[in-house]
């Protein structure tokens, strides 16, 4: 794992914020997490003991990507406002992050500046995560601490790829923009050390996953751990686009290879 070093070390510290300004702080990250995987955590652990209460969980499943309406039209139109919707906070957080007049996109590295080295190091960390990954699920379901993650159950219509395409991305960039980007930011204005930011990113990441069992908690939480020192270090150097990138191939595999590999694939590795 990259030490955690970055590449604009001999920028001057930020200045210790006033108490007014640690306040508006923690109550600005309690709204923006409260309206999207904060409240997502609390759901998650509320239907983790919810599912250990109905019998064991290895019995049990977790589907996403479900079908949102029996009319083809009126499923496409949920589907797509479902996206956007979860996008706001996002959209929220870069607001924010642009106070004073300052360009959030490249304080974040969320701009077009590194397409190819963007590109190269999403690829190599939706390899080096997403494979390892399915390993630590399927030890899970052997150990019966994992539901079955059902990973896409909307009909084959002709715009079920694009659509789960979409839903990967948005996932990559409301978790990857939010628990690493605009996290680091407010959490470094307010003190924190690199290795506690990390472990903060990496724990809320897991919490959210919850819902899925222990495995994919204990998958997400490493994720975490990676993604938000790769980010931080010499390599990553403040960049979030790789991590989007990377975080939308994993679930592009999942979402598309679910629906539409073989039904005898999908056994011989262990995830039907």
């Amino acid at each position: 794992m990259p030490a955690a070093h970055t590449s604009e070390g001999d920028r001057a510290p930020s200045p210790r914020p006033t108490p007014q300004r640690r306040r508006r702080l923690h109550w600005e990250l309690a709204i923006v997490f409260g309206l999207s995987l904060g409240k997502s955590a609390v759901y998650a652990i509320v239907a983790l003991i919810d599912a250990y209460t109905r019998g064991p969980i290895g019995d049990q499943t977790a589907s996403l990507n479900t079908s949102e309406n029996p009319r083809e039209i009126f499923d496409l139109t949920y589907q797509l406002l479902s996206v956007a919707f979860a996008l706001v906070p996002v959209v929220l957080a870069l607001y924010l992050l642009s106070e004073n007049g300052r360009r959030a996109r490249r304080r974040i590295g969320f701009d077009g500046t590194r397409p190819l080295r963007d590109l190269g190091w999403g690829l190599a960390l939706g390899a080096g995560i997403g494979i390892p990954g399915l390993g630590v699920y399927l030890a899970g379901r052997a150990l019966g601490l994992t539901l079955h993650v059902s990973a896409a159950g909307i009909p084959p219509y002709w715009w079920t790829v694009p659509v789960l395409v979409l839903a990967a991305l948005k996932n990559g960039l409301l978790e990857e923009i939010l628990v690493v980007g605009y996290l680091r930011e407010r959490l470094d204005e307010l003190g924190w050390r690199a290795w506690s930011i990390v472990a903060a990113s990496a724990l809320l990441r897991g919490s959210y996953h919850l819902y899925q069992g222990w495995g994919p908690f204990v998958a997400n939480v490493a994720m975490g751990v990676v993604f938000a020192s790769f980010y931080l270090s010499r390599w990553g150097r403040r960049r979030v686009w790789p991590l989007v990138l990377a975080h939308t191939f994993i679930d592009v595999a999942a979402f598309v290879g679910y629906t539409y590999l073989p039904e005898s694939w999908l056994h011989a590795l262990g995830l039907v």
